[in-house]
C-alpha cells in the first residue's frame, strides 16, 4: 500500500503545498489503490484515468508557475454518482440512465474542480438514492471495507466505502434522510449534512427536492470541514440556495481540536432518538462517548421531542411523493433507456416498457407509494398530514435548541449488517434511518463521526451531532473536540484502526 493513500487530506495537502509530492503522484497512488481493491469493495461505478491524471498535471503546472492555490488543490476526490459530471457517466445507480453523459458539471463538482480537487471516479449508490445499504444499486452492491460480508450503509455507501478503503481521501455525497451520515457510521468515516441550502443542489439528480442536500465525506472531521468549505456557498442556479456569508468550517474544526471547546457546551440527548432496537454495543459506545464529553466539562441534558416518533412515517410519505414527481421525467422520450415492445411502438407502450425495465424494485415501490399519496382524495390525508408532522418536528427542534447547543444521538441504531440479511424487507432499511431523518425534515445540519467499535462484532459505531440551521461550524468545532477525545482514549486516530491497513490490505475484520 502506498504511503500516500494513508495520509489524510490535510496531511496530503501540506505535502503538495511543500512540493514533497505531486498531485499526479497522489492521483496515481489512489487510482492504483482502486485497481488493487475495488473488485472486492465495489465502491466505484466509473473512473477515467486519463482525465484524472490530466487534471492532476494541470494542478501541478499551476503550482509550479507560482499560482496561489486553494488548500485542497491536487487532492483526489470521489464523487457520488448522484452528481452529474462531464468526464464520466452519471447514472444515479439506475439502468434507466446507463451511460448517460451530462453536458455540464453539478455545482458542487464545479466548485471542487475550481478549488483544484482532482476527481478520480463516480461512486456506487442505491438507485436514485433509495436505500440504506447500497444493495439497491442496479450495478451490484458495495461492500464494507471493515468486513466484506457486510453492507456499507446507504444510499451513499460507495463514497463512504471508497474513503474507508483508502481509495480516496475525500468524497462527495448526498443526504436525503441520512445517506451521508449513516454510511459514515457503518464504515468508520466522517460525514456531514449541511444546513439545507448551504450547498447547491444544482446538478444533483433529484430524489426529494425539499430534503436532498449535498455534503462531504472523509476520514477526519478536519478533512470533512475542508471539503465543506470548498463546495459551500450561494448558487443562482438553485432557488433553494442560501445567500448568506458562511463562517469557515475549517477554522471551526481546527479550533475544536486545539482548544477547550467542550467546556460549558450543552449537549442534548433526545429520549425519542434512543429508539427500541438500538444494538447493545451501539448504546454502550454512545454512553461511553457521552461520559467522555461530560468529563471535559460539557453538560448532558435530556430532551423530550414528542413528535420525533412520527418522523419515519412522515418521511416515507414526503419522500415518495416528491420522488414520484421527480422521476416522471424518465419517460424514454428525451433521454435514458428506451425499450420498444414487440408489436407496439406507441409512446405509452414504450414509456411503460422502459420504466419497467429501467427502474428497480425499490424505486417502483416508492413511485407507487408517492403517486398514491398525491392522488385525488388522499393528498390531504397523507402528504398534507405528513407536512404538518414535519412542522411539529421543526418546532420540537426549536424548543430543544432553546435548552442545548447541540443534540447528540447514535447515528444508526445498529452496526453494519450482513449483505442480504434483511431479506428484501424494506421496513428494516427504513427504520435504520430513524435517528437521521429528523434533521432532514427540519433542514438542520448533522455530522457523524466514529466513536469506537461495538463489543459484539468489532464494527464501527457513529455519533451524530445536530445543531440549529446555519450553525454548521458549531458541529465541526464540537466534532473535532470529540474526535480528539476518542483519539486520546484509543492512542491513535480511529481511521488507523481500519482493517484496510492490514497486510492483506482489505476486509480483515472479525466476521
Amino acid at each position: 500500500m502506498s504511503e500516500l493513500i494513508r495520509l489524510t487530506a490535510a496531511e496530503l495537502s501540506a505535502k503538495l503545498a511543500a512540493r514533497e509530492v505531486s498531485s499526479e503522484e497522489a492521483t496515481r497512488a489512489h487510482l492504483d489503490r482502486i485497481a488493487e481493491v475495488d473488485a472486492e469493495v465495489g465502491a466505484f461505478l466509473a473512473t477515467n484515468e486519463e482525465a484524472s491524471l490530466a487534471a492532476a498535471r494541470a494542478v501541478d503546472a499551476r503550482r509550479a508557475s507560482g499560482e496561489e492555490l486553494g488548500e485542497l488543490a491536487g487532492v483526489p476526490l470521489a464523487v457520488k454518482d448522484v452528481l452529474v459530471t462531464t468526464d464520466m457517466p452519471s447514472t444515479s445507480g439506475s439502468r434507466i440512465l446507463e451511460g448517460y453523459m451530462s453536458p455540464y458539471d453539478a455545482t458542487a463538482v464545479a466548485k471542487a474542480r475550481a478549488a483544484g480537487l482532482v476527481s478520480i471516479g463516480k461512486t456506487n449508490m442505491d438507485e436514485f438514492a433509495m436505500g440504506s445499504s447500497t444493495e439497491n444499486s442496479a450495478y451490484g452492491p458495495t461492500r464494507n471495507p471493515w468486513d466484506l460480508e457486510r453492507v456499507p450503509g446507504g444510499s451513499g455507501g460507495g463514497s463512504a466505502a471508497a474513503v474507508g478503503a483508502f481509495e480516496a481521501p475525500l468524497a462527495l455525497g448526498s443526504d436525503t434522510g441520512g445517506s451521508i451520515r449513516q454510511p459514515a457510521a457503518l464504515t468508520g468515516t466522517v460525514g456531514a449534512k449541511p444546513t439545507y441550502g448551504g450547498v447547491s443542489r444544482y446538478g444533483a439528480i433529484a430524489l426529494a427536492s425539499s430534503l436532498d442536500q449535498i455534503g462531504p465525506c472523509a476520514r477526519t472531521v478536519l478533512d470533512t470541514a475542508l471539503l465543506h468549505d470548498a463546495i459551500a456557498g450561494h448558487d443562482h442556479h438553485d432557488s433553494t440556495s442560501l445567500d448568506v456569508a458562511w463562517p469557515s468550517m475549517t477554522a471551526a474544526a481546527r479550533s475544536g481540536a486545539s482548544g477547550d471547546s467542550l467546556r460549558g457546551l450543552r449537549v442534548g440527548v433526545v429520549r425519542q432518538l434512543m429508539i427500541e432496537g438500538v444494538q447493545a454495543g451501539v448504546k454502550s459506545s454512545f454512553e461511553e462517548a457521552l461520559a467522555l464529553i461530560a468529563a471535559q466539562g460539557a453538560e448532558i441534558v435530556e430532551i423530550d421531542a414528542p413528535h420525533f416518533e412520527y418522523a419515519v412515517a412522515a418521511y416515507y410519505l414526503i419522500l415518495p411523493s416528491e420522488a414520484s414527481s421527480n422521476l416522471a421525467k424518465y419517460d424514454s422520450v428525451r433521454f435514458g433507456l428506451r425499450v420498444v415492445p414487440e408489436g407496439s411502438g406507441t409512446v405509452e407502450s414504450v414509456m411503460s416498457a422502459s420504466r419497467e425495465a429501467g427502474f428497480g424494485a425499490e424505486v417502483k415501490r416508492r413511485i407507487i407509494l408517492g403517486t398514491y399519496a398525491l392522488s385525488a382524495g388522499y393528498y390531504d390525508a397523507y402528504y398534507g398530514s405528513a407536512q404538518k408532522v414535519r412542522t411539529l418536528i421543526q418546532r420540537d427542534f426549536a424548543a430543544a435548541f432553546e435548552q442545548v447547543d447541540v443534540i447528540a444521538s447514535p447515528t444508526a441504531p445498529t452496526t453494519a449488517w450482513r449483505l442480504g440479511s434483511h431479506g428484501g424487507d424494506p421496513m428494516q432499511d427504513y427504520l435504520n434511518d430513524a435517528t437521521t431523518i429528523p434533521a432532514n425534515l427540519a433542514g438542520i445540519p448533522g455530522l457523524s463521526l466514529p466513536i469506537g467499535t461495538a463489543v459484539e462484532d468489532g464494527l464501527p459505531v457513529g455519533l451524530q451531532l445536530m445543531a440549529p440551521a446555519f450553525e454548521d461550524a458549531r458541529l465541526y468545532r464540537a466534532g473535532a473536540a470529540i474526535e480528539r477525545l476518542i483519539e486520546d482514549r484509543d492512542g491513535q486516530p480511529f481511521w488507523e484502526q481500519a482493517p484496510a491497513l492490514a497486510p492483506a490490505s482489505i476486509g480483515k475484520a472479525a466476521r
